[in-house]
């Protein structure tokens, strides 16, 4: 059974929710980023990580495409044009998306207070905002890679939900009924009530 470090309200969502729709069975060590816990499996304190046997993974979106590889779920097979079309997105969504609510992140609370430029959240909720509009044109079927869900998706969502709990500019109607119909999942229902 594979072990779970990280905090359901953190980037340990996605992999934790990405076992639940894999109905794959796991544990959950509740730790927050830096805590002695978490050190434990990361020297650097960072979450999530994944225990699979002896084997520690760390970074969130590595450890969602280890498990959909290793499980054959949620991802196109790799070395195919489709799987090339989802990395692009996957890389896509890190670049424009998480590292803009990551950089937000670090000058709200994580960054020491003295080393924080709050002025930079406008820039970054622009640009927010701007990478919203290019994501909703490139949405053309229920999911982002066509009819079925795949790992961009999760990281997609979580990041849209991140974006509403920091307060960013709502999305248009069309991404917004995308992220509330993947809140809809059982698998996400299950996670969050964690």
């Amino acid at each position: 059974m594979y072990k779970v470090i990280g905090t359901t309200k953190s980037r340990a969502f996605r992999v934790l929710w990405m076992l639940q729709e894999m109905s794959v069975p796991y544990a959950q060590i509740d730790a927050s980023a830096r805590s002695e816990e978490a050190m434990k499996y990361n020297p650097l304190g960072k979450i999530p990580a994944l225990v699979d046997g002896d084997d520690v993974l760390t970074d969130s979106v590595a450890i969602m495409t280890y498990l959909a590889d290793k499980h054959g779920q949620l991802t196109a097979p790799a070395g195919t044009v489709a799987r090339a079309r989802q990395d692009a997105m996957t890389f896509w969504l890190i670049d424009e998306l998480d590292a803009i609510l990551w950089a937000a992140a670090k000058h709200s609370f994580v960054l020491p207070e003295d080393r924080r430029v709050p002025e930079v959240k406008d820039a970054l909720k622009y640009e927010f905002e701007r990478s919203a509009a290019i994501l909703s044109d490139r949405l053309d079927g229920p999911y982002l890679m066509g009819d079925e869900m795949t790992l961009p998706d999760i990281l997609a969502c979580h990041c849209l939900n991140w974006a509403i709990g920091a307060k960013f500019p709502r999305t248009d109607d069309k991404l917004f009924h995308y992220a509330k119909a993947l809140r809809e999942r059982p698998a996400f229902q299950a996670v969050s009530a964690t």
